[in-house]
């Protein structure tokens, strides 16, 4: 059974953000990914469930009121990013 899956290099560390979300309360969230698609496709699914909570996306860090990392275990070389 062969369970590769791509892994789009350019797309390691990017934030998810969704376009015309606005924060009710002004809370925001930030969500990186690092991977394969499926794991930006999760991303995407946790950030559009919290932004039907309130929540707004922000592709800045800095200003974000949540920070969410979304990595696969099963996959060192994406563990490895994080950490380094």
């Amino acid at each position: 059974v062969d369970i590769s899956k791509d892994i789009d290099e350019t797309r390691q560390g990017e934030a998810t953000v969704i376009g015309g979300n606005h924060a009710v309360e002004g809370k925001k969230l930030y969500v990186e990914s690092y991977g394969c698609a499926m794991n930006f496709a999760d991303s995407e699914v946790v950030a559009s469930i919290l932004t039907k909570e309130g929540y707004s996306t922000t592709g800045n860090v800095d200003e974000a009121d949540v920070v969410l990392i979304n990595t696969c275990s099963i996959r060192e070389n994406a563990e490895e990013r994080v950490r380094h």
